[in-house]
């Protein structure tokens, strides 16, 4: 049920950055207000959050049996049809909520289409919302990083139930599927991406998103996916070796492991995001491999599986307790062989490093 008591932090964040009003479209974000992340489609819908506590919901007739019951029961809702289109109604809206020529920020799945609309439809200052929006969740409770750890645990228990079923001949989307089959088994509420599942040259491609490669019996299979438990999110990274390993890759995967388990040990309280990205890239700088490194060290994750704070050498937002996010340093040689290790990391409230996944990082190789 949407509260703005829960969105406090909000209305301090509007006053420091001088915004009259939010603009949150259906998304994670949403969710995270309202409790519900309905379908998004070309047909506008959003809620709308003035900088003085009130707020409207503006949707399609089709939706808005859906969302009223997220609401309280005098919730403004401002409803269009099909046939008349939503202008007129958004028009209304800021018309009595008194929005026009403000400064409003947007939401990450406000669509440029419907910005375009709303520069016709009224004057106002659009600004970009996403970083303010992320503030809101970039701390976890106790509660919530507990719903994490248990996330946690089923992809470690499926990355565990893998190594007994993948072989040499299967398909890349049969091992898709085997990973939904099985965090479903295990109760998850939904996977929190698509999975990435790549065997040969494929997995020097970081976000490689195809499924007609097949396993060989001699093979490098890069398995990355995650599910979401009680509305948060988890996320691992594992490279198994199938049939044998060879020299070069036992050192190649050294490196990613030990570039891997130098920055969870640099990821304390006060330190700050760029250093923990440094202390994963001179380690694989070190052993001359550094152009191979292609990405950044970490993301933060929690209600969003790609959220604030970013572990990235330009950040420099210190680690707080209650930020959550992952470790995944790799190293991709283009056409030839990529290799990553990830786990999620916690700051806890205990101001402790808590990685919170335990799957073996150990060489793993499937005969």
């Amino acid at each position: 049920m949407f509260d703005l008591s829960k969105i406090d932090k909000l209305f301090v964040l509007m006053n420091e950055n001088r915004l009259d009003g939010v603009v949150v479209g259906p998304s994670n974000t949403l969710e995270f207000m309202t409790g519900f992340n309905p379908v998004g489609c070309e047909r506008f819908q959003a809620l709308f959050i003035t900088c003085d506590g009130r707020y409207f919901y503006i949707c399609n007739l089709i939706y808005a049996e859906d969302m009223r019951r997220w609401f309280p029961d005098n919730a403004p809702f401002y409803v269009w049809n099909d046939g008349q289109g939503f202008h007129e109604t958004l028009k209304a809206a800021v018309a009595d909520f008194g929005l026009a020529r403000k400064r409003i920020a947007l939401g990450e799945t406000i669509r440029a289409v419907d910005l375009m609309d709303m520069e016709g439809l009224f004057s106002c200052e659009f600004v970009n919302g996403v970083s303010l929006l992320e503030e809101l969740r970039i701390i976890k409770t106790e509660a919530d990083l507990d719903k994490m750890r248990a996330a946690a645990r089923l992809a470690d228990g499926v990355m565990e139930d893998l190594t007994r079923f993948i072989r040499p001949g299967m398909t890349e989307k049969e091992i898709k599927v085997k990973i939904e089959d099985l965090f479903m088994a295990k109760g998850a509420d939904g996977l929190s991406f698509s999975p990435i599942v790549a065997c040969g040259a494929n997995n020097s491609r970081p976000h490689y998103r195809e499924d007609a490669g097949i396993v060989a019996p001699k093979d490098v299979l890069l398995l990355d996916f995650g599910c979401r438990c009680q509305g948060f999110c988890s996320d691992i990274s594992r490279t198994f070796f199938i049939g044998g390993i060879s020299e070069e890759e036992k050192d190649i995967y050294t490196l990613a492991r030990e570039a891997q388990a130098a920055a969870v040990a640099a990821a304390k309280e006060g330190v700050r995001c760029c250093d923990v990205d440094r202390a994963a890239r001179d380690r694989i700088e070190q052993s001359g491999m550094g152009d191979y490194f292609l990405n950044r060290t970490g993301h933060g994750i929690g209600f969003d599986v790609h959220e604030a704070p970013y572990i990235s050498g330009n950040n420099e937002r210190c680690l707080e307790r209650g930020m959550a996010f992952s470790i995944e340093p790799g190293i991709c040689i283009p056409g030839r062989v990529g290799m990553r290790v990830e786990d999620i990391v916690a700051v806890n409230h205990r101001g402790e490093t808590e990685v919170l996944n335990q799957f073996t990082r150990d060489i793993l190789i499937i005969k």
